[in-house]
């Protein structure tokens, strides 16, 4: 008897979701576990494995469709075996939007999120890479083998991939073209994208959005980590010591002196938080995310930095469920990864603050009357100024200054 595939249960904040990418087709076999086909809502991307070993036998959405929660995917024939190890082309569903089964389509459906990440960064040709996983499945170890291996037909044009109608949809990028040739593509946002810039456009809106910005000396918590940070590594288990958890556990402390930071606006009434679920932006394939550390104000240092590495491996695999994305009272984002020296940073409602961290950067301050040269990161905190005033914002900004230019403060809660 045939098993039915669906779609999971979405959490009520989840209208819908969208089919992205089939991994097998009508006639192959699956085994337990393996991925099936992975769903993006505006959140997060799902993914659907097989409850057991078989056969799929039919599909009922087509890449590209939008389905419900708990809605039919496809018909699994428990036990039965595949009539060939490569499906033929009449087996994928019916739809005008269903990829041609050429060669690369085929590697590429093959792979998962990371590997294929790392397929589109260094413009691999997917067909070229042996897969080490199950069915043949291409793993991101097998790319980082074959760019061990090949860095040199890696990195030549002659080896770059060819755009196929299978992978455009995964290439945004415009290809490159001979002199004199204007070539433009038109692609679809992915849903995670259109979401990303409808809550950017309701911020903007729907929000009295106002920054204000300071700069701190980094070189007390510098210090300090240079000291700490081989020991912090080996009591805590390889977690690193970073610039992070300082400042998540500087604005768990500002937060608590300063409720209205913390608040959110739901309608005519303020809803005041007695605890500090903070949200951390990190960059995800489909988009910057913003997952969230539960009650960071009763974790320790180590406990954010493990949790924050944690989240950021996810987000870059993919693998971020909504639970995760739910919630918030606070942001805090990092441009200074990427190199950013000052920035606005855009509200995340309904939440009324978000502290935008920026790249450290050595210049001359005056001390005492004398010029020295200091490490310095501009910080920008973006409030709500229906609810948060002028003067709220300086001082929680300032406090989160001095905690982190004399990071014992943090521990005594000065």
């Amino acid at each position: 008897m045939a098993i039915e595939i669906k779609a999971p249960s979405f959490p009520e904040s989840v209208a819908d979701g969208e089919i992205a990418t089939w991994h097998k087709q009508e006639g192959e076999s699956v085994s337990r576990d393996e991925l099936i086909v992975e769903i993006e809502t505006d959140k997060v991307v799902m993914e659907v494995v097989a409850p057991e070993d078989g056969v799929i036998s039919k599909i009922h959405v087509a890449e590209g469709e939008t389905i419900q929660s708990e809605q039919l995917l496809a018909l699994l024939e428990p036990g039965a075996a595949a009539a060939s190890k490569e499906p033929a082309a009449a087996a994928a569903p019916a739809s005008a939007s269903a990829p041609a089964n050429t060669e690369g389509a085929d590697a590429q459906g093959l792979m998962g999120p990371a590997a294929r990440q790392l397929v589109e960064e260094h413009k691999l040709d997917a067909a070229s890479i042996a897969g080490t996983g199950k069915g043949g499945r291409i793993t991101k170890e097998d790319v980082q083998a074959h760019l061990k291996d090949k860095p040199a037909a890696a990195a030549s044009p002659a080896n770059a991939p060819t755009v196929t109608a299978a992978k455009a949809k995964d290439m945004p990028q415009v290809p490159a073209a001979p002199t004199g040739e204007r070539i433009e593509k038109r692609v679809p946002m992915t849903r995670m994208r259109a979401r990303i810039a409808e809550r950017l456009m309701d911020a903007t809106h729907g929000t009295a959005m106002l920054t204000t910005f300071n700069e701190v000396n980094m070189a007390p918590v510098m210090a300090l980590r240079e000291k700490y940070k081989e020991q912090f590594e080996k009591v805590h288990n390889g977690t690193r010591l970073g610039f992070m958890g300082f400042f998540v556990k500087a604005c768990c402390e500002a937060l608590k002196r300063f409720p209205e930071v913390n608040a959110s606006i739901d309608g005519t009434d303020v809803v005041y938080h007695g605890y500090q679920d903070i949200g951390v932006a990190v960059s995800a394939p489909g988009g910057l995310v913003v997952p969230v550390l539960r009650d960071a104000d009763f974790m320790s240092l180590a406990d954010v930095e493990a949790a924050i590495r944690d989240l950021g491996l996810r987000a870059r695999d993919s693998k971020l469920t909504i639970d995760d994305m739910i919630g918030g009272t606070f942001t805090v984002t990092n441009g200074g990864v990427f190199g950013s020296l000052l920035s606005t940073p855009i509200l995340n409602p309904p939440q009324t603050g978000i502290l935008g961290m920026h790249k450290i950067q050595e210049r001359p301050m005056a001390v005492n009357g004398e010029v020295v040269i200091l490490p310095m990161m501009y910080l920008a905190l973006s409030y709500d100024h229906r609810l948060i005033d002028g003067k709220t914002a300086v001082q929680f900004l300032v406090a989160v200054k001095d905690l982190i230019e004399d990071p014992a403060r943090i521990l005594l809660q000065l």
